[in-house]
C-alpha cells in the first residue's frame, strides 16, 4: 500500500486533516478542495461587504491559492511507493 509524503501530511495537518493509511490521496484532495472553495467564498463576501475593494480580490485569492498549494500538485505525486 502506497504511503503519503510526509510533507504531504504536514500539508494536510495544517489544514485539521488527519487521514489514516487506508485514506484515499483522491478523497483527501476533494476535502482540501472542499476547505478552498469556503474560503474563497469567504473572500467573495468580504470584498462584496466592502472590506477590500474588487481590485484588490486577486491578491487575495494568490494568497489563498498559496496556502493550498496541494490542488496544484497531482495525487499520484502526494504517495511514496514503497
Amino acid at each position: 500500500m502506497p504511503r503519503l509524503n510526509s510533507d504531504v501530511l504536514d500539508e494536510l495537518a495544517r489544514h485539521g486533516l488527519a487521514p489514516t493509511p487506508d485514506t484515499r490521496p483522491e478523497l483527501l484532495r476533494e476535502q482540501i478542495n472542499d476547505l478552498y472553495r469556503i474560503e474563497i467564498r469567504k473572500l467573495r463576501d468580504r470584498c462584496r461587504a466592502g472590506e477590500f475593494s474588487v481590485r484588490e480580490l486577486p491578491g487575495h485569492v494568490v494568497e489563498l491559492r498559496k496556502r493550498y498549494l496541494l490542488l496544484s500538485i497531482p495525487t499520484a505525486q502526494w504517495v511514496v511507493l514503497p
